[in-house]
């Protein structure tokens, strides 16, 4: 079997995995991430959603064998101790959760976003938003949500990479 090593969240692991094995079942089985959900596993949804070398990607689409010697920043891995993130504020304030499956996806997907376009209008959130489904809210305070966060990160001048330390 493939021995691969991986960071993810700032901790570094080497792991033995068969070829086949998708990056969000090492992740969550493995290494204990459940913050990231298996969804459909067609990479449908983007429930899934992880930074992968600081690019969004949908872990159930690559193999963990391709993630050798990448970094994986997860849901968990957003907050500085025990300061969120402002993607993660931001849903908080506008309610853009109801279930919160989708969440951690939608909530990487629009960092990811808002590193290609910080001040991006409504139109351009939900086209960058558009390989994140979400069944409960229909979308407005997501949009809300991620449009907050832009707002409040250009205020405080911060274009927070998700990379870990």
């Amino acid at each position: 079997m493939p021995r691969i090593t991986v960071t993810v969240d700032g901790v570094t692991y080497e792991e033995e995995v068969e070829p086949r094995l998708l990056l969000v079942h090492l992740l969550r089985d493995r290494l204990g991430k459940t913050g990231t959900p298996v969804g459909c596993d067609t990479s449908n949804c983007g429930a899934c959603t992880v930074m992968l070398d600081g690019m969004s990607a949908k872990s159930c689409s690559v193999l963990a064998v391709q993630a050798d010697g990448s970094d994986v920043v997860t849901i968990e891995g957003l907050a500085r101790g025990d300061e969120w993130h402002p993607m993660q504020k931001a849903f908080h304030t506008e309610h853009a959760l109801q279930c919160g499956y989708c969440t951690p996806g939608m909530i990487m997907a629009a960092i990811d976003l808002l590193r290609d376009d910080p001040d991006p209008s409504e139109e351009a959130v939900r086209e960058g938003l558009e390989g994140n489904l979400c069944r409960c809210t229909g979308y407005c305070n997501i949009v809300r949500a991620v449009r907050l966060a832009a707002q409040e990160m250009a205020q405080a001048g911060e274009r927070r990479e998700v990379r870990t330390p």
